[in-house]
């Protein structure tokens, strides 16, 4: 799945051919793949003034890598081999107040690059890589920059079946796909010339894929860690007409195996929309889930936290920090939310 899932819908030239469906391998898959189609990594955070406070802030930072248009064998450094764009986006929860920016460019030796063989992404002075046992990324925006300390105590939660994770009947159509959920957070965050020191928890996605999404033209996804230690992802696939394509998601917990859901197994179901005066896109900012998980509501820390990417993956979307509760309207965790296609499918900028 995209905005990082969005390339794949916005007339993206993905028709290299396909892989074969092997078990993943570390520390080699947390590193690129550039023979994919496309890939990301995806990470997105709640901040507090210690962990387990109430949330001031969310962020998300995603490194999206494609093929160019120059031949892989071509002889110069500086070809356009790969592409490499990247989304930053910071959630003020006080303020209401979202603030992004995006990047697009070649890969450039030791500047813009997706590392082979472990997790080394970097648009410059965006940058996220494994250090020892956890990782480390720092980024910045509009006003704002970001350093994080991210620890990750638990193995990857490998997605779908052992890590291939199936987005439509057509075997075809499976992204590989592993999640890094709650990962304990340190962070410096300096805002408007103020510094902060905050702690947290995040998730880091890293998906690769060579295939289409079938007849989709849009997707809801939630990643949310859990007060009692307890990780729950929920996708779902809709075609134009807003029928369900697909589904699926997961749930970790602690102590026990780790539970991939079938599309059945799944259902989403809006219950409260806010219409963007930026864009007229009318988002489905709360929801009603059910899952093996048991039954959820899950709804957005505020409501303006659409970005608008159209210089780089060409897409508006919306993306932003949420709040899970019971059916009682208790608390019972926090993470993000993902919703695109409420607009159309904007061209490449």
């Amino acid at each position: 799945m995209i905005p990082r899932r969005a390339l794949l819908l916005a007339g993206l030239p993905l028709t290299l051919p396909g892989t074969a469906q092997a078990a993943m391998s570390f520390p080699a898959d947390f590193g690129a793949h550039p023979a994919q189609a496309i890939e990301w990594w995806y990470l997105t955070g709640l901040l507090g003034d210690r962990d387990g406070a109430p949330p001031r802030y969310g962020y998300q930072l995603t490194f999206f890598r494609v093929p160019g248009p120059a031949p892989a064998e071509h002889p110069s450094a500086l070809a356009a081999r790969q592409l490499m764009l990247g989304h930053v986006a910071l959630s003020d929860l006080g303020a209401r107040q979202q603030r992004h920016t995006q990047r697009l460019s070649r890969a450039l030796p030791g500047a813009v690059q997706a590392a082979l063989g472990d997790c080394d992404v970097k648009m410059r002075d965006w940058t996220l890589r494994r250090e020892g046992d956890g990782y480390r990324a720092v980024f910045n925006g509009p006003g704002f920059a970001l350093e994080l300390e991210l620890a990750s105590p638990d193995a990857p939660l490998l997605q779908g079946d052992a890590g291939i994770s199936r987005k439509g009947a057509s075997p075809e159509q499976f992204s590989h796909y592993y999640s890094r959920p709650q990962l304990l957070t340190q962070a410096a965050l300096t805002l408007d010339g103020r510094r902060h020191s905050l702690a947290g928890r995040a998730w880091l996605d890293h998906e690769w894929s060579d295939r289409y999404l079938g007849e989709a033209q849009g997707w809801d996804w939630l990643g949310v860690n859990l007060n009692d230690g307890r990780a729950l992802t929920l996708f779902q696939l809709r075609r134009e007409d807003g029928r369900r394509e697909w589904a699926g998601g997961s749930l970790r917990t602690p102590g026990q195996p780790d539970r991939s859901f079938g599309a059945q197994e799944v259902e989403m179901m809006p219950t409260r929309h806010w219409a963007s005066p930026a864009t007229g896109a009318r988002w489905p900012v709360a929801w009603r889930l059910m899952s093996p998980a048991g039954e959820m509501v899950i709804a957005a820390a505020f409501d303006t936290q659409e970005v608008d990417a159209r210089r780089s993956s060409g897409l508006v979307y919306w993306e932003g920090a949420a709040l899970l509760f019971d059916t009682q309207n208790r608390p019972l965790g926090a993470g993000y939310l993902e919703l695109t296609g409420y607009i159309g499918k904007p061209p490449m900028a």
